[in-house]
């Protein structure tokens, strides 16, 4: 083709049309790919501020955990109190045997979980397979609590929690057994919450004034102190008497059941008396803890009376 300037000009246009789509369509690509980047970054910033939050919230409930074969081996050794034992599913070893073996012993509960979910709760990676719960204070013996209650010249007075496992609704529990003087709370070792710091929490200090008896069957438990001459009432829904119109006096045991669930057949089976609360309004039962306040200001009147 004769180079001449008609055809110079049919050339710029010809590139000026094909080139400026192109230009505006990789700036588009790279505005797309610019306005992705962002987005990865908030995921993973949202990623790693979870992260930060869980192991935050483990950190606050660190107090209760005794982390590592050796200071678990200790705590075993000296008879302190544990809540419940976790273990590694993947963890062995001859150290790891005689710690299992310790807690069958001292009838410790102990579950088997991942390693994931052990560093998890632990805060930590170097556990060694093995963390114990243990709680802020002791429990107290039984016989230990009717002793001292003897001494005062008092009728005793226990409150029985049937499976109740909100640690609030136990600390709650106990705040309100201080108020009003009763002698000891008693929790069983399985289904119940245990004593943490939560609990502590809760109580607002009472924890440490109201004595907690942790007992391996609550049936049992109830028997024994039948035979201590103790009258037993449950807290219960389908109660024929309202709680007001009871003989609350004298040696009692007042059980209450988890929400929802109530109070177990069996314990119900065992109770002496049942007692409700009337309801008016259109929820048909109460928090654990409320229900609990209730009925123990009633025993209080009864015996200010």
């Amino acid at each position: 083709m004769p180079f001449n300037k008609k055809n110079l000009v049919k050339t710029k246009n010809k590139k000026n049309r094909y080139s400026e789509p192109f230009n505006k369509n990789r700036k588009h690509r790279v505005d797309n790919k610019e306005n992705q980047f962002p987005a990865e970054k908030m995921v993973k910033s949202r990623t790693a501020k979870k992260v930060a939050e869980t192991f935050t919230q483990t950190q606050e409930v660190s107090p209760d955990i005794v982390i590592g074969r050796n200071a678990v081996r200790e705590v075993l050794k000296s008879g302190r109190p544990i809540n419940k034992m976790l273990v590694a599913e993947n963890a062995h070893g001859g150290s790891l045997q005689e710690i299992l073996s310790m807690a069958r012993k001292a009838r410790v509960i102990v579950h088997t979980v991942s390693q994931n979910k052990l560093d998890l709760l632990s805060g930590t990676g170097h556990n060694q397979g093995v963390i114990a719960y243990t709680p802020p204070v002791d429990y107290a013996d039984l016989d230990d609590v009717l002793a001292d209650v003897a001494k005062k010249a008092e009728d005793p007075f226990f409150i029985l929690l049937d499976e109740l496992e909100d640690p609030h609704n136990l600390g709650a529990v106990l705040r309100t057994a201080d108020a009003v003087g009763a002698h000891g709370v008693i929790i069983s070792k399985r289904r119940s919450c245990p004593l943490s710091t939560t609990v502590a929490k809760t109580s607002a200090g009472a924890i440490e004034y109201v004595p907690v008896i942790r007992v391996n069957n609550i049936t049992q438990t109830i028997t024994a102190m039948k035979n201590k001459g103790f009258w037993v009432a449950g807290a219960d829904s389908e109660g024929e008497t309202l709680f007001y119109d009871a003989d609350l006096k004298g040696p009692l045991l007042l059980v209450v059941g988890s929400e929802g669930k109530g109070i177990s057949q069996l314990v119900r089976q065992s109770c002496d008396f049942l007692v409700k609360i009337p309801m008016r309004g259109k929820i048909n039962s109460l928090n654990a803890s409320n229900a609990a306040a209730i009925l123990m200001y009633e025993v209080l009147k009864q015996r200010t009376k």
